[in-house]
């Protein structure tokens, strides 16, 4: 009915297995935001994790300010990070889907 059922399986579990690659490989994908007047700059990874914050000094001096910078900045670099890493995974996922008739994806 479906065809080789132990070749879908090798299948999957290859497939399986470039997802993980992907992933560590997303791990040294870098993604540097910077806020529109040049204050802060962040650097996440595709994997969201953030590896770096760099501001402009008179950003300490109010903490209202930073925050609101911060929070503007990382959000954005966090989204383009999730549109990455959600394509990436996606591609990979979708060429090692096995061939199931009535399943298109």
């Amino acid at each position: 009915m479906f065809g080789d059922l132990s070749g879908m399986m090798q299948k999957l579990k290859e497939t399986q297995q470039k997802v993980e690659e992907t992933k560590k490989r997303l791990d040294t994908v870098l993604i540097d935001e910077t806020s529109n007047d040049g204050k802060l700059k962040v650097t996440v990874t595709a994997n969201s994790a953030i590896k770096s914050i760099a501001m402009d000094n008179s950003l300490l001096a109010d903490a209202d300010e930073l925050e609101d910078y911060l929070i503007l900045t990382l959000n954005k670099a966090l989204e383009k990070a999730k549109k990455i890493n959600e394509n990436e995974l996606a591609n990979v996922a979708k060429s090692g889907m096995p061939n199931i008739p009535g399943l298109n994806f």
